[in-house]
């Protein structure tokens, strides 16, 4: 090539290279998203539960707060932004090519990514259009759509829709909606210290989170502080006095065993046309006071004797007679395993499926005072034994109840018939399926804790069925009711007289049976229950004014060591009950005379020998050698 045309050729190429530059340019052009829908935000429909006084639950789906103009904000809520995130903010043309340069420096020096160079308008451009791929085309694209919003829009309107759209952590987009979630309080209220921590979880919202970490955001909002002095935006000494504001930082934070209860709630919106497309706001039945003490009951047992016991799960939830859930715990920890033990698993019952049975024999002529003979006896190839295999000879109805007698539990269910049975399970709002086997008078079918305790709720009431529920209505975020549940439930399900029958022989189970650890010092009843090998732990009961279950278990079904549903169980729900009931009125339980037993006159119900010295023998021989007996065919465990 003559040294003389080198020019020429140098002109070709450069011609090639920008022919090519403009093909590739051109190519991240023709592939950006469309910018059409710019003012529409993607997201899912936010939920929102609050408990039955107002306070937080849980939170779904994306929160976003109301659009604020820059001129509605506090000056310095847009100054900590710009201080921390973007210090040339206004006198770049979107792409700030010295801080790109200094963040491509201290990350070469350190090796890896310490400092990012995105403007305020880049990151705008990738919240609003691009994935968060850490590619070469989402890096062009995200350049080439910061020119374009730079181009179609003034400073304080990028900064506005960023302040408006950007991820603030725990669901929130926006200023407002993290100062909602955050502080309880419109962005247009934050004070500087609060504004400082908004602006510090820019950099990671989760980590910086005050919902998750007050001292880790804390450091975040000091840093944000100390930028803002540099910027020039406020004297030190004003720095100084923000700083000392930490005590007015009130995150809230979403109860974590509260997790379970959210989660069943949730999944009862599926389905709901009023509610689809709404931003929502569910009012729930949750009671703070009850679940906080259940959480404290429950791992409180856990901790203190399920390493000893061999005990790694248990459960608990608590409603009203009418079926409105206040408490639910579904294990020991929601953050180490999700599911939910009061909800979602299955177990047997043993004998506090019992009173099912007692009902319809009472539904089908039995008194209470009826007598049965407590002897090992034969169901076809079925033979039902007794706890240690004590047997009591000649008991009435209401001591073979009290004392969780098996061998007298299977001729009850002859004598009311299994068909009946089921019927009268199906009536109380036990759904699981029941096998038609003389062994379901021990409880052998499997049910979750949540059904069968709500099945108890209609003998608290005298007789009104309950449907375990945890809505009570659902509004938009401006109060207006898109939905309420309707009926009251199945209505009544028990003849009042049999229902208080029952009621007099449940009390038994209390003061002389085997709830006794679990008595309270008001009119109170229930039912302890235990499976094979000690695999499953329970026990049901309830005042005029509160049911609740327990379990206790593994989720393997591995045993337990010789836990029953009179120990662990019973004991924990003492614990929740004491602490629920304080301060409540003490109220009768519906009886079959129509009238409430008083605590001091709760008397034990018809016990065989009736009263005096040998009635007294006699009770003390059954508390020695009753108990709850293990189903002796017990059906395959289900597995979680």
């Amino acid at each position: 090539m003559p040294s003389g045309n080198w020019w020429k050729w140098g002109l070709l190429a450069f011609l090639w290279v920008g022919i090519a530059g403009a093909g590739v340019v051109t190519y991240f052009i023709l592939t950006l998203p469309s910018t059409d829908d710019l003012t529409t935000a993607t997201r899912r429909p936010s939920v929102t539960l609050l408990g039955a006084d107002g306070s937080l639950v849980a939170t779904f789906g994306d929160l976003y707060g109301e659009p604020l103009r820059l001129s509605e904000m506090p000056r310095y809520l847009p100054q900590a932004v710009i201080a921390t995130e973007d210090r040339r903010f206004y006198s770049h043309f979107g792409i700030d090519l010295f801080g790109t340069l200094r963040a491509a420096v201290a990350n070469l020096r350190a090796g890896h990514v310490v400092q990012g160079g995105s403007t305020i308008t880049q990151q705008l451009a990738k919240n609003l259009f691009l994935t968060n791929d850490r590619t070469f085309k989402r890096k062009i694209q995200e350049t080439l759509l910061a020119l374009w919003l730079e181009h179609k829009f003034s400073k304080d309107q990028i900064l506005e829709i960023y302040l408006n759209r950007v991820y603030l952590g725990a669901g929130t987009f926006g200023v407002d909606a993290a100062s909602h979630r955050y502080f309880g309080k419109s962005a247009r209220a934050l004070t500087l210290y609060e504004a400082a921590i908004i602006a510090g979880l820019l950099k990671a919202p989760t980590r910086f989170s005050p919902a998750n970490d007050r001292d880790l955001a804390a450091d975040r909002a000091h840093q944000v502080l100390a930028n803002m002095v540099d910027a020039g935006y406020i004297t030190q000494a004003r720095a100084d006095a923000a700083a000392s504001e930490r005590s007015a930082l009130a995150a809230v934070a979403t109860p974590p065993g509260a997790r379970y209860f959210a989660d069943w709630v949730a999944e009862q919106l599926n389905g709901l046309h009023e509610i689809e497309g709404h931003d929502i706001v569910v009012v729930t039945t949750l009671d703070p006071k009850f679940q906080a003490e259940a959480e404290t009951a429950l791992l409180g047992t856990l901790d203190h004797d399920g390493d000893k016991d061999d005990v790694g799960e248990g459960a608990l939830v608590a409603m009203s007679p009418d079926g409105a859930v206040r408490a639910m715990v579904g294990g020991r920890d929601y953050n180490d395993s999700q599911f939910n033990r009061a909800t979602q698993a299955l177990r047997q019952p043993g004998s506090s499926f019992k009173p099912v049975v007692y009902l319809t024999a009472l539904e089908h002529g039995l008194r209470p005072g009826d007598h049965f003979n407590d002897h090992p006896i034969r169901i076809g190839k079925w033979e039902p034994h007794n706890f240690e295999n004590k047997y009591l000879g000649d008991v009435t109805a209401s001591e073979a109840l009290a004392q969780s007698l098996n061998s007298v539990a299977a001729q009850v269910l002859e004598r009311a018939g299994i068909d009946n049975v089921i019927d009268t399970a199906r009536k109380l709002g036990i759904t699981s399926p029941l096998t038609h086997d003389a062994s379901l008078a021990l409880g052998t079918s499997e049910v979750s804790l949540v059904e069968l305790t709500g099945a108890y709720c209609a003998f608290a009431s005298g007789g009104i069925g309950a449907w375990p529920h945890g809505i009570v209505e659902i509004r938009d975020p401006h109060g207006t009711v898109l939905w309420r549940p309707e009926g009251e439930g199945p209505g009544r399900v028990i003849p009042a007289e049999t229902a208080g029958e029952l009621n007099r022989m449940l009390m038994g189970v209390m003061t002389h049976g085997t709830g006794k650890s679990a008595q309270l010092d008001r009119p109170d009843a229930g039912k302890t229950g235990t499976t094979q090998d000690s695999r499953d732990a329970l026990f049901v009961g309830y005042t005029a004014d509160l049911v609740a279950g327990v379990w206790f278990g593994n989720d393997d079904n591995s045993p337990t060591r010789h836990v029953t549903g009179g120990t662990l169980p019973a004991r924990t729900w003492k614990a929740f009950m004491v602490a629920a009931t304080a301060g409540m009125p003490v109220r009768p339980l519906p009886l079959d005379d129509g009238e409430g037993v008083p605590v001091a006159s709760s008397a034990r119900p018809n016990a065989p020998g009736g009263g005096g010295l040998i009635g007294g023998l006699e009770s003390l021989l059954h508390s020695i050698f009753g108990g709850d007996a293990p189903p002796a065919s017990a059906q395959p465990y289900a597995r979680q």
